[in-house]
């Protein structure tokens, strides 16, 4: 996200008073939560769905993700590159390509 992004998120949690409610437990809790309801979007249809709502709940979740880095003082930069490293090695190119197979049965 941009440092305008994430200054306004950050700007919200702190004019209401908020970071009080946001240990990482109730943080990790409300992005479950979040991320379910961008699931109920295409409970009935993974093709027939509505992309404002779709929008409004994936915010949802990168507002609380965010939320969830300043809280455990993390940055989203290294903690996804460093998942990537490892995502690499675990699915080489060469024996990941079009399958869906977990790493440990390629």
């Amino acid at each position: 996200m941009r440092s305008e992004t994430i200054d306004r998120i950050r700007k919200f949690t702190k004019d209401r008073d908020w970071d009080q409610f946001h240990s990482p437990g109730n943080l990790a809790k409300s992005i479950s939560i979040e991320a379910n309801e961008l699931l109920e979007c295409f409970q009935w249809s993974d093709t027939d769905y509505d992309l404002e709502h779709v929008k409004e709940e994936l915010a949802d979740v990168l507002v609380y993700c965010q939320d969830m880095l300043d809280k455990l003082g993390l940055d989203a930069d290294e903690i996804v590159n460093s998942k990537m490293d490892k995502n690499e090695r675990k699915y080489p190119v060469e024996k990941a390509r079009g399958r869906a197979e977990k790493y440990d049965r390629l």
